[in-house]
């Protein structure tokens, strides 16, 4: 099996995982307080970072230690970033359900993309431009269960709306992991990362995670918290950590249009009800647009981003 494949089959799991975020998310979003929630996952995901990287499995272990040191006000800013994206991903699935969450998130990319130009210059091809809006279409289309009147007159769930913020949050991180990044692995850099939003979601929320009476809570916030802690953290930290070394950044930006797919795959497996005919629609061109960023580009065009220059670091 070649390096290339092996990086396709590590981002097919990474999406699958991630999906499960959606629907384990939606079944408990209501039993706990997500700031609560979403403090402790973080500092439990850091845990086990931090034991990959003493592993040294980060990535030359002393050297990166030595960088992630410098600035440390960097992972105040990535982790207020994912710590807001977390939070208002399950204050929004509190209404939202899980297959239109997953169709916001595909919306990621697209702004992703807008605010890779505006901070690091980055230009999108064509054929990444078109891939980028016909998801973005999809996600549209399954987001307003395929009503024309519903899209005209905005009608859109509380929600997804709630949801929609988060994204944006999640979006902006992207490309700020590359302009604030100083050589450290992706791994020492997540840490970094999980700690400071960590500390912060702790400080903010100490209020109500002191109300929390953890004892009293239901499985099924256990289950959830363990499965996006170990598996939908740490674990998609190292396999993403795995395919970025081996595929190209646009092809493992696509995967993220596989998730509603996955998230049905979920609810069917959770005995919740597959969404309607209509919605398959949008779905499907989420799954387009998969097609077309991970097809390989013509010779001819420059491939993934051209970049007028080198990335901006601070």
């Amino acid at each position: 099996m070649n390096t290339q494949m092996q990086g396709h089959l590590a981002m097919l799991a990474f999406s699958a995982l991630v999906a499960g975020s959606f629907s384990l998310g939606a079944i408990m979003a209501n039993d706990i307080s997500p700031v609560a929630f979403t403090a402790v996952r973080f500092w439990l995901a850091a845990m086990l970072v931090g034991l990959l990287v003493a592993a040294g499995r980060g990535g030359g272990r002393k050297s990166a230690l030595g960088k992630a040191s410098e600035a440390p006000w960097r992972y105040g800013v990535l982790g207020g970033l994912f710590a807001v994206y977390f939070v208002l991903m399950f204050e929004g699935l509190k209404t939202a359900p899980p297959v239109s969450a997953a169709a916001v998130f595909t919306l990621v990319p697209a702004m992703a993309a807008g605010f890779a130009y505006i901070l690091l210059r980055q230009i999108l091809t064509r054929r990444m431009a078109l891939a980028l809006g016909i998801g973005a279409v999809g996600a549209l289309w399954v987001i307003f269960r395929g009503q024309i009147a519903a899209f005209v007159a905005l009608d859109v769930g509380r929600g997804e709306a709630i949801y929609f913020l988060g994204c944006v949050s999640h979006a902006l991180y992207t490309p700020m992991v590359r302009r604030l990044n100083r050589g450290e692995g992706p791994a020492v850099f997540a840490l970094g990362t999980l700690l400071a939003g960590a500390l912060i979601l702790t400080v903010y929320g100490w209020g109500e995670i002191r109300a929390t009476d953890w004892s009293a809570l239901p499985m099924r916030v256990w289950v959830a918290l363990i499965y996006v802690s170990v598996f939908a953290s740490a674990v998609t930290i190292v396999l993403l950590q795995f395919a970025t070394l081996r595929l190209p950044s646009a092809k493992v930006m696509a995967y993220t249009y596989l998730t509603p797919s996955w998230v049905i795959v979920w609810e069917i497996a959770l005995g919740n009800d597959a969404p309607g005919l209509i919605v398959l629609g949008g779905i499907g061109l989420t799954v387009l647009a998969l097609v077309l960023l991970l097809r390989d580009d013509d010779p001819r065009v420059v491939q993934e981003f051209r970049e007028p220059g080198p990335a901006r670091t601070r």
